[in-house]
């Protein structure tokens, strides 16, 4: 299997919609007037969740006229939220299939489908014209891609001149093997996590120039506290991270939270402009 395959394979369930569904059913949420908050707990797929997403939607500053697109958008937070805060129009790509048809279903439910739409694609091979976009973002998706300089340049491809793109992945930040599982990968062979001067490389290779690049290391350890002391007074929530990443779960997330907390890893944000 190639390791587009394996990525695959290792997101799908196969039954997540239902689970979905039955965890917004046990949190009170009624799936028939569902509100993007509502959905806050599990379909921000990304360290710092929706407190990060609200950051970068500030720093990229993109408009009402605007059509963005939206790489790796799995279920479809950050999209939505781009959409309903910012009033652009969303395009996301994803390798899994089964994510884009439940990104499809929770848009249609929160009422944004005329906004927001989702298509299964490759980024390492958009479906989309030369310069048809005038934005794009990209949530924790290169951790899976091996080949940076053939990612951004595809996003430099179909981005017009000037246009922002923001990246939110988790890079690398000091020496030592990371411990797997993780939330992206259950082992090294999809895993290709890189330090941040090797996004710049990439970026610069593309045509792009980055204007502002900052760690949420600190926000997301607070939040990440804050999560497990509500836990402990109150329980486990049904809208967890189980809903997505199954049993297995809670080591994936001590995993990568002990990473982050050992300083091997970090969330960065950077914001690069297609010159």
């Amino acid at each position: 299997m190639d390791v587009e395959g394996a990525v695959i394979g290792h997101y799908t369930q196969g039954t997540l919609e239902r689970t979905l569904f039955a965890a917004l059913a046990a949190a009170g949420k009624d799936p028939d007037r569902l509100e993007t908050a509502d959905l806050a707990g599990i379909d921000e797929f990304h360290l710092g969740w929706a407190a990060a997403t609200r950051e970068l939607a500030e720093d990229l500053g993109f408009t009402r006229t605007m059509h963005v697109l939206d790489v790796g958008s799995g279920i479809g937070g950050p999209a939505r939220h781009l959409a309903q805060v910012l009033g652009c129009r969303i395009t996301g790509i994803d390798l899994t299939a089964e994510f884009v048809a439940v990104a499809q279903n929770l848009t249609r439910r929160c009422h944004l489908s005329e906004q927001v739409s989702f298509l299964e694609a490759s980024a390492l091979a958009l479906p989309f014209e030369a310069e048809s976009f005038d934005g794009a973002t990209l949530f924790h998706v290169g951790m899976n891609i091996a080949d940076k300089d053939g990612l951004f340049a595809e996003v430099r491809r179909v981005l017009r001149r000037g246009a922002r793109f923001g990246i939110y992945d988790i890079m690398h930040q000091g020496k030592g093997a990371l411990p797997y599982p993780m939330p992206w990968a259950m082992t090294p062979d999809t895993s290709f996590v890189e330090p941040p001067s090797r996004y710049r490389q990439a970026l610069a290779r593309a045509g792009f120039r980055v204007e502002l690049e900052r760690s949420h290391r600190d926000l997301t350890l607070r939040l990440g506290r804050e999560m497990k002391e509500k836990a402990a007074r109150e329980g486990p929530s049904p809208l967890g991270p189980q809903v997505l990443m199954g049993e297995n779960a809670p080591e994936r997330i001590a995993n990568v939270m002990s990473a982050l907390a050992d300083g091997l890893i970090a969330p960065i944000e950077m914001i690069a402009r297609a010159a």
